[in-house]
């Protein structure tokens, strides 16, 4: 039955209700719901492709991605539904986890990403 709820298509003002209180970096446009990082960076770029393109084929559900020197634009709609679902909201949660993730911050052992030295910028966080 978790599939039939997978695949059932999320009415607009319900996903725009979602986003603002589930993703509130991202915004539902053309039938996407979207998001750009911003990076410093060509390489803190593809770091963000990669990691996108990792949890995209972990999860077996692929978005569209468009890429420039120092941001990524990550598009998610379920192509078999024809619209936003479940495994979309999923999916862009575990992004966003993981894009945005500062260990620096946990107090946990992991220092992170030298902040403030431009020879190690990586993404520009929110």
């Amino acid at each position: 039955m978790a599939e039939a709820k997978a695949t059932t298509v999320i009415p607009a003002d319900e996903v725009e209700k979602r986003l603002a209180s589930e993703l509130p970096k991202w915004k539902l446009e053309d039938g996407w719901i979207r998001r750009t990082y911003k990076t410093n960076s060509w390489k803190g770029t593809l770091m963000v492709i990669n990691t996108v393109g990792h949890l995209a084929e972990a999860a077996w559900h692929h978005p569209d991605i468009t890429a420039s020197y120092a941001w990524v634009e990550v598009r998610l709609m379920s192509h078999d539904a024809k619209g936003i679902t479940d495994r979309d909201f999923s999916l862009a949660k575990k992004i966003e986890d993981v894009v945005q993730w500062q260990p620096g911050s946990e107090g946990q052992g992991l220092e992170g990403t030298p902040q403030g030295d431009q020879r190690f910028a990586y993404v520009k966080y929110d």
